[in-house]
């Protein structure tokens, strides 16, 4: 399983660059956000989030006049909510293809792709990587020629089965497909 998904990394990140122009603006994005709805604990949605986790992360990749790429690394301690005796966290790394409007001062985006979700529980020491994809949308506002502010929401979800947590806490962990929503923003250098 391992070496196809790499191949399909490889392919994907190979096809997204071979659609760039030559005059791309290369960006790097470290961004703070949390995650809501679907196996986020305490965060039904974006609005009805009753203890907001914390995830940090950084973006970079670039963007040409309409297509673009960008690798995403993102970790969220404490995903399942903080439950006394459990650790928990989800990894992301995800391999983008953008599709937006590459200039001008306001940048709107959408974006799609798929990588990695590592799930960690410390229950039995658990650790589970699965292959997984993401698509949301953003903007990202330049108040300067280098400098700016990236926001998007992004849609997660594993292809396999992983350990999830239960919502009463401290209950068992069960296996079923990973899905959620993340919110961020950060400061974008170009």
């Amino acid at each position: 399983m391992l070496p196809t998904l790499k191949a399909c990394l490889a392919a994907l990140v190979l096809i997204a660059m071979s659609a760039l122009p030559a005059r791309a603006d290369g960006f790097f994005t470290p961004y703070i956000g949390f995650n809501y709805g679907g196996n986020s604990q305490n965060c039904a949605s974006f609005s009805n989030c009753e203890e907001k986790h914390t995830n940090f992360g950084v973006s970079f990749g670039a963007l040409g006049r309409v297509v673009g790429y960008e690798q995403d690394i993102g970790y969220a301690k404490d995903f399942f909510g903080q439950v006394p005796g459990v650790d928990n966290s989800v990894f992301t790394l995800m391999s983008n293809m953008l599709v937006g409007v590459g200039a001008g001062p306001v940048q709107p985006y959408t974006l799609f792709g798929f990588g990695l979700m590592r799930t960690s529980l410390n229950i039995a020491d658990f650790t589970k990587n699965s292959f997984g994809y993401d698509l949301g949308a953003g903007v990202t506002g330049y108040f300067s020629r280098h400098v700016g502010i990236r926001g998007d929401v992004r849609r997660f979800q594993t292809l396999q089965d992983v350990p999830v947590l239960g919502s009463i806490a401290g209950s068992a962990a069960t296996n079923q497909k990973l899905a959620f929503w993340r919110a961020s923003i950060g400061l974008a250098v170009r």
